[in-house]
C-alpha cells in the first residue's frame, strides 16, 4: 500500500504542474491512465512506477512481443553508441551489449530505483558497456552529437514534456542518428493494451516532425503488437 500511495503522490506532483507554454500542449483532467495533459492532441499516460520492475522481465514478454526479433531489425553496428531511453530494468540494454562490444549502450531512465537495479545486474555479470544514466522529465542529459541510435520501447507515450524531451534527444543524436520508437499499435482493436498506452503510426509521425526528425520506415508486421517506427536526425 505504502509503495502505490507513493506512485499516486508522484503522478498527482507532474499532473498538477502547470502546462508547458510551448505549441502542443492542454489540460485535460485527470483519468485513470493518464496525467491530466495532451500533446498534439494525444492524451499522457502516467509512468510505471519502479514497483512494476517485475512485469519488464516476466517470462512470457519475448512472446507477447516478439523482444528477439526487434534488435536484429535495428541494424547496428559494432561500434554503435545506443541509448536505451526508459531502459527500467535493462532488459533491452544488456541484450543491445554484445551487439556493441567495441561501442557503449547508455541506460536511461527517470527512476533511480530502476538504475540501482540495472547496476546490480552490471557488477553481477561484469558488463563494462553498459553506463546507466538518470534524466530529467526534460532531458536524458546525454552528451551531445554522442549517440548512433536511441530506442524507445513503449515509453514515449509516457513523457510528460514529449516536445522539451524529443528536442533534448535530437541534440543528443550524432548527425544522421536514428530514433527506433517502439509502440503498441492503437490502429489495432485486437491489442490488448489501455489505449492511453498505444500510438497511431499517423500520431508518432506528427510527434517527432515537430521535433524535426524525419520519418525512414514503420515496420507493422515483425512484431505482434508493437509498431517499430525509425526516425533519422538530418546528416
Amino acid at each position: 500500500m505504502r509503495a502505490l500511495l507513493k506512485t499516486l503522490f508522484a503522478v498527482a506532483v507532474i499532473a498538477s504542474a502547470p502546462v508547458a507554454a510551448q505549441e502542443g500542449y492542454a489540460n485535460t483532467g485527470m483519468s485513470l491512465d493518464g496525467i491530466g495533459k495532451s500533446y498534439m492532441g494525444r492524451e499522457i499516460a502516467a509512468v510505471m512506477g519502479f514497483q512494476g520492475a517485475e512485469w519488464l522481465d516476466r517470462a512470457d514478454r519475448a512472446k507477447e512481443e516478439g523482444t528477439d526479433k526487434l534488435l536484429p531489425l535495428l541494424g547496428l553496428m559494432p561500434t554503435d553508441v545506443v541509448a536505451d531511453i526508459g531502459a527500467g530494468t535493462g532488459y533491452f540494454s544488456f541484450r543491445i551489449s554484445p551487439l556493441v562490444p567495441q561501442g557503449k549502450v547508455f541506460a536511461v531512465d527517470i527512476q533511480k530505483e530502476m538504475l540501482e537495479i540495472i547496476d546490480a545486474r552490471k557488477t553481477k555479470s561484469h558488463i563494462t558497456n553498459v553506463v546507466t544514466v538518470q534524466s530529467s522529465i526534460a532531458d536524458p542529459l546525454l552528451p551531445a552529437n554522442s549517440v548512433d541510435l536511441m530506442l524507445l520501447v513503449d515509453v514515449y507515450h509516457e513523457f510528460s514534456l514529449p516536445r522539451e524531451m524529443g528536442q533534448a534527444m535530437v541534440r543528443a543524436l550524432k548527425p544522421g542518428g536514428r530514433i527506433a520508437l517502439v509502440e503498441y499499435r492503437a490502429e489495432d482493436t485486437d491489442v490488448p493494451i489501455k489505449t492511453v498506452h498505444k500510438m497511431t503510426e499517423a500520431q508518432a509521425r506528427k510527434e517527432m516532425a515537430a521535433v524535426g526528425l524525419t520519418w525512414v520506415s514503420t515496420d507493422s508486421k515483425s512484431l505482434p503488437r508493437q509498431h517499430l517506427m525509425i526516425f533519422r536526425k538530418a546528416p
